[in-house]
């Protein structure tokens, strides 16, 4: 075990620049951390960082052992996992990180029923519209949106994710309704509030591409909020229908540029399920993602027509 303190260590240095800063973070003494190093060190016989009063830098025979000590404990966790995940039933925390809407209207309706399934397991779920680190924030599974960045995550499909650009009767009555991607132009458009510069929506009918730069009264970090404020008449949202998909069938929203379909610069992509490569074979995130996969249903209900 020792052994594999000192690889925990060593990897811990490596993640975090220096052994301060990685001391902190695992909540071990700087000194202690710095002897697994050491011994880790004198028990290959090679020297695996080059420490200065200003910098941690692997050597070059520490560069070639970090991906070996990586997949060392990889599969040292992925063993101990499925030994204690004994059988079929999940037992344990799983800790769930998911968009923060997505979270309200899709996981939490879904929960009484799989803990009743699982009562030997415990759910912790945490809301957040940010990308979080998986391994830093040990977070067993995480709901993804859109289309997802080359990364070493294991993603699982749950559902396609579609974009819709849509308005409440009202406001199409009082402004009329835009026939084109260009049109937006001459309509205010309730718009996310992630960046400081302008706002575009990209759209694509068969070989055809347009880029349309909208703007409006209202900004917001929040989906719903947008979502309510359309339904109210304050203007044109661009929204996934997992959010929307209940007003439209309701006549609350009325979808409107039929033929134009959102680009993938426009969040297009699938709804996915991610997780670290060490919580492979998992009952746990297993049984999680299946429930919820047969909870969406396929296609999943917010893609009925209205």
């Amino acid at each position: 075990m020792d052994r594999f303190a000192a690889l925990q260590s060593f990897i811990a240095v490596v993640d975090h620049g220096g052994f301060a800063p990685a001391a902190r973070r695992i909540g071990m003494a700087p000194s202690s951390l710095t002897r697994q190093v050491d011994a880790l060190e004198d028990r290959l016989g090679v020297r695996l960082l080059n420490r200065s009063t200003r910098a941690v830098t692997l050597t070059e025979a520490g560069s070639r052992f970090l991906d070996d000590a990586r997949r060392i404990l990889d599969e040292f966790e992925t063993a101990e996992r499925s030994v204690r995940e004994d059988g079929d039933r999940p037992r344990g925390v799983l800790r769930v990180s998911a968009p923060v809407a997505f979270a309200r209207l899709h996981i939490a309706p879904f929960l009484p029923s799989f803990l009743r399934r699982y009562p030997e397991l415990s759910v912790e779920i945490i809301t957040t519209d940010s990308i979080v680190d998986l391994a830093e924030e040990n977070i067993d599974v995480a709901i993804r949106l859109g289309v997802l960045p080359p990364s070493s995550l294991i993603a699982r499909r749950l559902a396609p994710h579609h974009r819709v650009v849509c308005a409440s009767p009202d406001y199409l009555g009082e402004h009329g309704r835009p026939a084109a991607p260009e049109d937006l132009v001459a309509h205010n458009c309730l718009v996310f509030d992630y960046q400081t510069g302008p706002e575009d929506w990209c759209f694509r009918r068969d070989e055809a591409q347009k880029r349309v730069r909208v703007s409006g009264n209202l900004k917001a970090r929040g989906s719903e909020i947008l979502r309510d404020a359309a339904i109210g008449g304050a203007g044109i949202i661009l929204m996934p229908t997992w959010l929307v998909g209940d007003d439209l069938r309701a006549g609350r929203l009325v979808r409107i540029l039929d033929g134009w379909t959102a680009s993938r610069e426009a969040g297009e992509g699938e709804i996915s399920a991610v997780y670290l490569p060490n919580r492979r074979g998992s009952v746990k995130i297993r049984c999680f993602i299946d429930r919820l996969v047969a909870a969406i249903g396929n296609p999943p209900s917010w893609d009925a027509e209205p």
